[in-house]
This record gives C-alpha cells, sequence and structure tokens, in this order.
C-alpha cells in the first residue's frame, strides 16, 4: 500500500506590533523609498517583549487544526522548522506539542533557516508515505527580531516574525484525487556557509549572536539555485512550469522574485508575493504566503502549486503540490 501527503489544512500567525519603513527610519539611516526601491518590503510584524517562537507557532497550528477540521487527538507528528528556537533544548516542537495537547507520536525541530519549511514538509512527507504517521503538522516559525543588530541597516531592514502551518494527512495513493505532494527537491552547499549567518552559538561562541549577510552574493546565489529548484521538482514530476497555477516562493526580497520570474519566463501574476507586509520571515515565509492565498480565495482545491526557497546554509528546495 502506498500513501500521498495530501495537504487538509493551513494556518498563519503574525505578532500584533507593526513596524513601518519609517518607523525604521527613527532608529538607523535609511528611508521608506530606500528600503522598499532595493527590497519591496514596506513593513514586517516584531514579536512582543515576552512572546516567543513557540507562541506563534502554537497559534499557526491552531488555526491550521481548524482549517483542517482536526484535532489535537489526530496528530502523531510535529516537524517544526526554525533558526530562532525559544532555548537552546529542548526542541521548541515539544512545548508546541504540550501546548497543543497532542499526546502521540513524535515532535522536533529541524534547522535549514529560510529554506527551513520546505525541508519540514519532505521529512513529514517521508514519515507519512512510509505509514510511520498518519497527520503531521508542519510549522516554520521565527523571532528574526531577536537576532537582528538594529543598527544594521543592510540587514535590520528585511526581516520580520511570524509563524505558519500546515496540516498532512497521509491518503491510500489511489484515493487521494491526484491531490497531495508530488515531488520534492532539496539541496545543501556549506561551501556559501559565510555568506548569510549568526555570528553565535553556544558551541562556537556562548553567546546568541547577530544575524550577518552579504546581500549582493546571496542574491546572485537566490536566483541561480531557487531556479535550478523549480525546474528539476517539476523535471521529476513530468509537469511543465506552464501547468503551474501558483508560485508560492519565499518572501526574502522582491528583486529576488523578480529575478526568478524573468529567468524562468514566469507569469508574475502566478507568483503570490506577502513580502511588503511580512518582510523576510525565514522559515515562516512559505506558509505565512501560502495561508494568505488560501485565505483569500486565489489558491482553490486541486490547483497545482510550487513552493521554493534558499537559506542559510547555504540551502534550498523546492515542493510541487496538488492543493
Amino acid at each position: 500500500m502506498t500513501f500521498r501527503s495530501v495537504v487538509i489544512g493551513v494556518g498563519s500567525h503574525l505578532p500584533e506590533a507593526v513596524v513601518t519603513n519609517d518607523d525604521l527610519a527613527q532608529r538607523v539611516d535609511t528611508s521608506d523609498e530606500w528600503i522598499v526601491a532595493r527590497t519591496g518590503i514596506h513593513e514586517r510584524h516584531v514579536a512582543a517583549v515576552g512572546e516567543k517562537t513557540s507562541d506563534l507557532a502554537i497559534a499557526a497550528a491552531r488555526r491550521a487544526l481548524t482549517h483542517a477540521g482536526r484535532t489535537a487527538a489526530d496528530v502523531d507528528l510535529i516537524v517544526l522548522a526554525t533558526a530562532t528556537p525559544d532555548l537552546t533544548f529542548p526542541a521548541t516542537s515539544a512545548r508546541v506539542q504540550a501546548a497543543l495537547g497532542v499526546t502521540k507520536g513524535a515532535a522536533f525541530d529541524l534547522h535549514a533557516v529560510c529554506s527551513g519549511f520546505i525541508f519540514a514538509l519532505t521529512t513529514a512527507d517521508n514519515f507519512l508515505a512510509r505509514g510511520q504517521a498518519k497527520t503531521a503538522l508542519v510549522i516554520g516559525a521565527e523571532t528574526f527580531s531577536r537576532i537582528l543588530d538594529w543598527e544594521d541597516r543592510s540587514t535590520c531592514v528585511l526581516f520580520g516574525d511570524g509563524a505558519g502551518a500546515v496540516v498532512l494527512e497521509a491518503h491510500e495513493d489511489g484515493a487521494a484525487s491526484g491531490r497531495g505532494i508530488i515531488s520534492t527537491f532539496l539541496r545543501t552547499d556549506g561551501r556559501g556557509h559565510d555568506l548569510l549567518y549568526v555570528d553565535g552559538g553556544p558551541s562556537q561562541t556562548g553567546t546568541v549572536g547577530k544575524l550577518r549577510m552579504q546581500g549582493n552574493a546571496v542574491f546572485r546565489q537566490a536566483v541561480e539555485h531557487i531556479s535550478e529548484a523549480i525546474v528539476e521538482t517539476c523535471a521529476r514530476a513530468g509537469v511543465a512550469l506552464a501547468e503551474i497555477d501558483w508560485f508560492v516562493p519565499h518572501q526574502a526580497n522582491q528583486r529576488i522574485l523578480d529575478g526568478v520570474a524573468r529567468r524562468l519566463n514566469l507569469d508574475k501574476d502566478r507568483i503570490v508575493s506577502t513580502v511588503a507586509l511580512h518582510g523576510n520571515t525565514s522559515a515562516a515565509s512559505v506558509p505565512l504566503a501560502l495561508d494568505t492565498a488560501v485565505r483569500d480565495g486565489r489558491i482553490k482545491p486541486g490547483d497545482l502549486v510550487l513552493i521554493e526557497a534558499l537559506g542559510g546554509g547555504l540551502t534550498w528546495g523546492a515542493a510541487l503540490i496538488r492543493m
């Protein structure tokens, strides 16, 4: 018997506090015009004092479960993608599991930075496809505001906080009606380690550290590798780019989204962009954008959706899903 991982619910959550470009201009040498021209970002949400990554993840997961018509009793796997855990250990997913009231199966964190949700979704898909779990919560949640250098205008203007989640359910392949995860593609190249990193950690420095990035180099790598991931994922599924209804990319920078569209000759009207209002929320950005497009009616049941991302590591990947 073979199984297909079907997306049956989506959800997201953003902190209440909104920081506009004009707000940032009061803190660093920047302006709304400068930020918008280089990134397409107008504002981002920032977690309140005491508001944790787990808090955002729990809220997004609850909304996804409600949308799916499932409860905590149905869940037997939680995979949480984050680069900003509550604590060094235990895993933030354990706190999420307990808060939701999930009492069976496994829960663990996965760290692939901005590509984290793609890696987490692929991991959960493999569990379900092998019959090792029935219902999985896949979550991307971040509080990147905690690791930003708020005096570095090249990075602090880019990022925001948030969470997004999907509920995956294993359906027998013949009963899935074509829905579910069709193909995935993951890659890591550690030679790009120093292009995007945090200059701290318990083993190396004993400190949390701050985010550092070589912006121009990351831009070039992102356009090249994201394009590669899209093409390879479609090739594995035997699907042409023209057949895809919606592209839901990692919301890093509008210029990256536009660069990939030009490189692959994609119709910009089929690309979901939320970067203007959310900024780069790292592992949360893809599920946040996916939930936005499902909720506003753009993405409908049966649509063919491709999600993709690139993050620190460097890591990159994509997944093709029939909703």
